[in-house]
């Protein structure tokens, strides 16, 4: 008699690559703050190792939360995104009263927390509120995705969260919007529609520019096409040294010239060129197949997710670690204006290493997620 098939039995998975990848980024990243950022601390706070202190904390805690989120079925957050996003909202109005927000370097960015001596910035936490409560909202109607007119509502929704940061943060709400037109994009089955709502957002952000509220953003531009003719453009300059002088294979891991207090903020926007000067070409590539890598694993786990609410998840992680480090890395060579981006993962910064983390987190839910049938040769016989 024919042997007896017996039952399938679905695989669970879960993406170990991408966990790798994530801690490769996080050692790297604190390897090199610390070389970059040991001489202004040791001048700074008496201990070269201040910086390296406090990001390993914030990673600790974010690695603390990522393994917590992780652990969750990412379907439980389905109903919190609208919250997410009015917490954001609040948040981020917040920061624009004056004597609520806190201001640093000529920008009101932070809000400090009750009772302590820590701050963080709110607009953090709306690119996570912004990629869950469009992933909910979307999810819930896919096949109207297909209108125009439902397209236009659901960036506009995203409107008013884009206008708050921009008032004091151009940089992260580009990132914002970038991340809403992304995840129109991959559930909108008409291009054409993309290429509308893209332009919109572009002319938005050129008409934000234009204001007169806006002009030190325009002297940005400026300072962008001759930084040689412009104080500010000092930062420019001395990152674009670095860059240069590093060479193919650079001058070896803490043996930068520019980070003894010539590149202004290089533990945070411009690490990218004390890494260029330190590992030269060889180790910005690395670092660049990195992301690449880490890329190509949310774009497998958005491609394999159980639900659509999972897969669009995974690509309003994917656009934000996108666009984020293709605006670092532009601003540090010059390729567009000067703005503040930190590089993700490697830059200092605890309240973006801890809202990343929980980014992170989302994504390994989602791969968790993930059921696959055993191939034809694994089924077992009696």
């Amino acid at each position: 008699m024919a042997g007896r098939q017996k039952k399938k039995r679905k695989i669970k998975y879960f993406d170990y690559s991408l966990l790798f990848i994530i801690i490769f980024l996080i050692c790297f990243g604190l390897v090199m703050l610390y070389s970059t950022s040991a001489y202004d601390a040791q001048n700074t706070f008496k201990d070269p190792a201040h910086y390296l202190k406090r990001q390993a904390m914030a990673f600790g805690l974010g690695f603390a939360g990522m393994f917590v989120i992780s652990r969750i079925d990412y379907r439980r957050w389905k109903n919190m995104g609208t919250l997410a996003y009015l917490v954001a909202l609040v948040l981020c109005s917040l920061v624009l009263i004056p004597g609520i927000g806190i201001e640093h370097n000529g920008s009101r960015r932070w809000l400090g927390i009750p009772n302590s001596s820590m701050e963080f910035q709110p607009s953090e936490f709306a690119k996570l509120a912004v990629i869950m409560f469009l992933a909910s909202l979307i999810s819930r109607m896919p096949k109207k995705m297909a209108k125009f007119s439902m397209v236009i509502r659901v960036v506009l929704i995203i409107i008013p969260i884009f206008g708050l940061i921009a008032y004091n943060n151009l940089s992260t709400a580009i990132i914002v919007l970038g991340i809403g037109v992304a995840m129109v994009f991959v559930s909108s089955p008409k291009y054409l529609q993309f290429f509308i709502v893209g332009g919109a957002g572009i002319g938005a952000i050129v008409l934000f520019l234009l204001l007169p509220s806006a002009g030190y953003r325009s002297d940005r531009i400026a300072m962008w096409r001759h930084p040689e003719d412009f104080e500010k453009g000092f930062q420019t300059l001395q990152g674009l040294y670095a860059i240069g002088s590093g060479g193919l294979f650079g001058k070896g891991l803490g043996n930068s010239m520019q980070k003894l207090g010539f590149v202004p903020e290089a533990p945070n926007d411009m690490i990218f060129s004390i890494i260029c000067e330190e590992l030269g070409l060889f180790g910005a590539i690395c670092v660049i197949l990195l992301f690449l890598l880490l890329m190509w694993r949310f774009m497998v786990i958005a491609n394999n997710a159980r639900d659509l609410y999972g897969s669009l998840l995974m690509t309003g992680i994917l656009a934000h670690i996108a666009i984020q480090v293709v605006l670092n890395i532009a601003v540090v060579t010059n390729s567009i204006p000067n703005t503040g981006v930190t590089l993700p993962f490697i830059s200092y910064g605890g309240t973006s290493v801890v809202f990343l983390m929980a980014e992170m987190g989302l994504a390994l839910s989602v791969s968790r997620g993930i059921q696959f049938e055993p191939d034809a040769s694994e089924i077992a016989y009696d």
